[in-house]
This record gives structure tokens, C-alpha cells and sequence, in this order.
């Protein structure tokens, strides 16, 4: 079981890098000088592509990130003993991902990056994407884990666009990234501080979130004039008739 499960981690998170860079790559070529459009396709990319690996994967496993696993370790969802070998297949795959988005976009399979992505604006932005997404995935699954896929896809998309740093939120994504010398690429002096910040904003949101996130005291802490009061739909009627 545990090889099915690093099977598909190592698979989702190669062809969740293969998309991220593949369409940088494309849209890049035809954005002429415009970068927000290459941002916005492959956000649009990202999202559309994570959903699908996330149904496909999700059954066996489908976290695809590093800071998503240790999240889940801490939680309590995921053995201790199996962490390393799911980071480790993660960051294989990532870059094993780079590496065929290299070689379809006719590339050498590794070219190192010089993309500088550096300042305090970026590293804030990679600490708010890392601090949302698992706020986002502890959310769904606490509360609607159905609509776990759809939230997760919908918050990287979104947050591709309305980050400084474009969400890289993943730390094998990070690392991968440093392979290729497409506008998707960061520096590799670049990498230390970004998976920092993506580091501290999963455990910030660990914290932050099991504590708003706590159905058990949710409603006894609320004073009863703050709640919703919920009718039946013959009483609603009712009252709008009166």
C-alpha cells in the first residue's frame, strides 16, 4: 500500500510541475512582453489540471507538497514513519515534472534557473499562500471534505494571480522550479528563504486554524444573540405572511 501511495505522489506532483512549466512556456511564447498573461494561463493550467490529479489520485494519495504532509503528520492524519518517503517522492517527481516540461518545449532535461524572485513583498506572499492553503484544506476536510478538490484547485488558481510570488506554496515545487530556465524558473540562492516562509505559514495556519476551526466549541462560544437561527420552511412562511 505504502508503494501505491508513493506512486502516486511521485505522479501527481510530476505532472503538476510538467504543467506549471509546460504552459509558462507556452503562453509565454505568445504573450508578447505582456507577463500577466502568462501568469494568468498558467493559473487557469494549474487549476484545471490539479483537480483532475486530485480526483484521479485522491483515493490512494494526493498531497503533492511537502508542507501538506507534515500538516497532515501533525494532525495527526498521516504516520510519522512514512513523512520522509513522501517528501522524498514528492521532490522526485517535481523533478522528474521540470524535466519533461523541458524536453516537450524542446530543452536540455535540467538548464539551471536565473529567474531572481527575492525582496520582502515575495517572501510575504509565499508565507499568505502557504497560511490559505492549508487553511483551505483543513476547512474542506473538517467540514466538506467533497468539496475538498474543487476548493483546493479553485485557491491555487486564485492565488497564483494575487500573489506577489505567483504561489509557489510547496516547497518540492520550489526546489524543482531552480531546473529549468523558463519563466517558471527561481534562482537557486532564491530557494532557502521561500520554503522559510512556506514553512511558517503552514504552521502558522495550523494554529490559527485548529483554533477558528473547532466545531466542538464553535457554538458554546458564540453568545445565542450572534447565532443563526434556522427556520423550517412552513414556519418561515409564516412569518412573511404575518
Amino acid at each position: 500500500m505504502l508503494l501505491r501511495c508513493l506512486v502516486a505522489e511521485f505522479l501527481g506532483t510530476a505532472l503538476l510541475l510538467a504543467t506549471v512549466v509546460g504552459s509558462g512556456a507556452l503562453m509565454h511564447s505568445l504573450d508578447h512582453g505582456n507577463i500577466a498573461v502568462t501568469v494568468l494561463g498558467v493559473a487557469i493550467a494549474t487549476g484545471c489540471v490539479l483537480y483532475a490529479l486530485i480526483n484521479m489520485l485522491g483515493n490512494i494519495s494526493a498531497h503533492f507538497n511537502p508542507i501538506v504532509t507534515i500538516s497532515s503528520a501533525i494532525q495527526g492524519d498521516t504516520d510519522w514513519q512514512i513523512v520522509f518517503h513522501y517528501i522524498c517522492a514528492q521532490i522526485w517527481g517535481a523533478m522528474a515534472g521540470v524535466m519533461l516540461a523541458n524536453l516537450m518545449f524542446d530543452h536540455a532535461a535540467i538548464v539551471w534557473s536565473h529567474t531572481a524572485r527575492t525582496g520582502s513583498g515575495q517572501w510575504l506572499g509565499e508565507l499568505v499562500a502557504s497560511f490559505c492553503l492549508i487553511g483551505v484544506i483543513m476547512g474542506c476536510s473538517r467540514f466538506k471534505p467533497e468539496a475538498g478538490p474543487a476548493s483546493v484547485s479553485m485557491y491555487v488558481a486564485g492565488a497564483i494571480l494575487f500573489t506577489s510570488s505567483t504561489c509557489f506554496a510547496n516547497p518540492a515545487v520550489t526546489f524543482a522550479r531552480t531546473l529549468t530556465a523558463t519563466i517558471t524558473g527561481i534562482q537557486s540562492g532564491d530557494v532557502l528563504p521561500f520554503v522559510g516562509c512556506q514553512l511558517a505559514g503552514a504552521f502558522f495556519a495550523l494554529a490559527f486554524f485548529d483554533w477558528l476551526l473547532d466545531d466542538t466549541k464553535s457554538q458554546t462560544a458564540m453568545p445565542e444573540k450572534y447565532r443563526l437561527k434556522k427556520f423550517d420552511l412552513q414556519e418561515e412562511h409564516e412569518l412573511i405572511k404575518n
